[in-house]
């Protein structure tokens, strides 16, 4: 594996944090300071890692300390939870919060409406 494989996983991984999570920033390391908080702790690790790896191995001397079977292992965790992010599951987890909070504003309204009706004597 070399430098050029390592950089394109460290892409990749953003793109999908990007893509998946609208996480913005300028690469994977920026992105998981302003939005790692929302990958779980493990996936948040990993991805951490290859961040790492991925600045050294702009460096060539760096590039020789690298743990390239702990990157792929890393590289792996962060791509099945990310592939495993669907962008339905959000827009229903959207859905389904908008008509609770119609719902319990309805039965607040239908519940005050009963409440006036009995306390000025129509009910």
């Amino acid at each position: 594996m070399g430098a050029v494989t390592i950089q394109q996983m460290g892409e990749r991984i953003s793109a999908l944090l990007t893509e998946r999570l609208q996480i913005k920033g300028r690469d994977l390391a920026d992105k998981l300071k302003r939005g790692g908080g929302r990958l779980p702790r493990k996936v948040r690790v990993a991805a951490q890692g290859v961040a790492t790896a991925t600045e050294q191995s702009y460096n060539p001397k760096l590039l020789l300390q690298i743990n390239e079977e702990k990157v792929a292992e890393n590289y792996d965790i962060c791509i099945k939870h990310l592939n495993g992010l669907n962008k339905g599951h959000k827009l229903r987890g959207v859905l389904l919060g908008l008509s609770t909070s119609i719902l319990f504003s309805l039965v607040a309204v239908a519940a005050l409406v009963l409440g006036v009706l009995v306390w000025r004597g129509f009910l």
